[in-house]
This record gives C-alpha cells, sequence and structure tokens, in this order.
C-alpha cells in the first residue's frame, strides 16, 4: 500500500510545510496543497519543490490559491469566490505513488461560511498527521487540535513535533491525548533534501508513515 498523508497542524507557521517537505523527500512523494493562501509572498508549493528538490511534476496544483495571508473563508470572499469542497478531488496517482497533502493552518481553519479544514479532511479521506510546537503551550494547542480530529472522526494517524526536542511535552501529548508522537523534528542549519531525509531518518519512527 502507498503511503499517503494529510498534514495539518495546531496552528498556523507551525512547520507544516518544512515536515511537509521532509515527508516527500523521506517518502519519495507527490506534493499537494488544494488551498493556498498568501501567494504573494510564493507558494508552499514552491517552498517544498526547493526543500525536497521535488520537480514540478512532482507536485499537483492548487485548486484554490488567493494573494492575501490570511484565512482561506477570508480570502475566497476578498476574491469573491466561493470555496466548493466538491471541487477538490484526491489527484489520480499510480497506485504504489505516495502521496502528502498540506492543510491550509490548522485544524478548524474556516474555508467557507459552513466548512472547515476538517471537512477538507473528511473529503480527501487520507490519515492526518498533526504538526505542533515543542514549546511551552503545546500541550493546550495539540490536545485542543487531536480533540477536534476526533470529534470530527478523522483517523489522526500520529503527531509530529518541531522545535527544541522537549521529552515532557511529549510525553504529555502521549499520555493525555493518546495518541503516538513520530518524534521531533529539530530546528536545522540547512534546510535541503539530503539534511531533511537525515532528519526523517535519524529522528522519526519510521512504520508511523506506512500504510
Amino acid at each position: 500500500m502507498p503511503s499517503r498523508f494529510f498534514v495539518t497542524g495546531s496552528d498556523t507557521n507551525v512547520g507544516k510545510t518544512v515536515v511537509s517537505a521532509m515527508l516527500c523527500a523521506a517518502l519519495d512523494a507527490v506534493y499537494w496543497k488544494p488551498i493556498q493562501t498568501g501567494s504573494r509572498e510564493g507558494t508552499d508549493r514552491m517552498t517544498v519543490m526547493r526543500l525536497a528538490e521535488l520537480p514540478k511534476s512532482r507536485t499537483v496544483r492548487e485548486k484554490y490559491l488567493f494573494t492575501p495571508p490570511v484565512s482561506p473563508h477570508l480570502a475566497a470572499r476578498l476574491a469573491g469566490v466561493r470555496i466548493d469542497l466538491r471541487k477538490i478531488v484526491a489527484p489520480k496517482l499510480a497506485a504504489e505513488e505516495n502521496l502528502i497533502a498540506e492543510g491550509a493552518g490548522g485544524v478548524l481553519v474556516p474555508v467557507n461560511r459552513r466548512q472547515l479544514m476538517t471537512d477538507v479532511m473528511k473529503r480527501v479521506r487520507l490519515p492526518v498527521v498533526l504538526v505542533t510546537r515543542t514549546a511551552l503551550g503545546t500541550i493546550n494547542h495539540t490536545l485542543l487540535s487531536v480533540a477536534a480530529l476526533r470529534a470530527a472522526r478523522i483517523d489522526l494517524r500520529c503527531v509530529v513535533m518541531v522545535g527544541k526536542p522537549n521529552k515532557e511535552n511529549q510525553k504529555a501529548i502521549e499520555h493525555y491525548g493518546a495518541v503516538a508522537v513520530a518524534g521531533t523534528l529539530p530546528h536545522l542549519r540547512r534546510l535541503d533534501r539530503r539534511t531533511l531525509v537525515r532528519a526523517f531518518d535519524t529522528h522519526f519512527e519510521k512504520a508511523l508513515f506506512r500504510e
């Protein structure tokens, strides 16, 4: 079975894109971000292509692309459009291909007047990897995100932490959230395919990323 996951976060700017790049590099996966805001600062697809050294052919174009760096529901409203989840369909890939899909913002970010990022996850039907910080405050943010995912009956595969390793926070999340922490991506001096693959090989439980 191929390894295919949806990467979400406990907050915005928590490290989802770097983790997505790491997983694309380590799993030799195709990258897809169905909804992108803040494109005036560049897209996450471009960032993943650069970090994971992916050719454009190993990425899928965004279904919705907005310029302002704001929540998807607001970006769409400012553009005079409505994000229609019926138009968000997982890409058709060869049976053996791996896929990393990345959400926009956190778990409960709204995408239109009625639907949230959790509805996007249910739409694409991929197991979820939750990215969160290691720093103070992460226990609360992570457990709230875990609770929201479970309330939506979403398949939460694991948590990935980003930052300076913090064993106590990791143990608390695993205990109170009853969820596996696959590993911690530390701050890296260089961000390129080689260092990301090395970080995955060194710091992560690889079995959690196999279907």
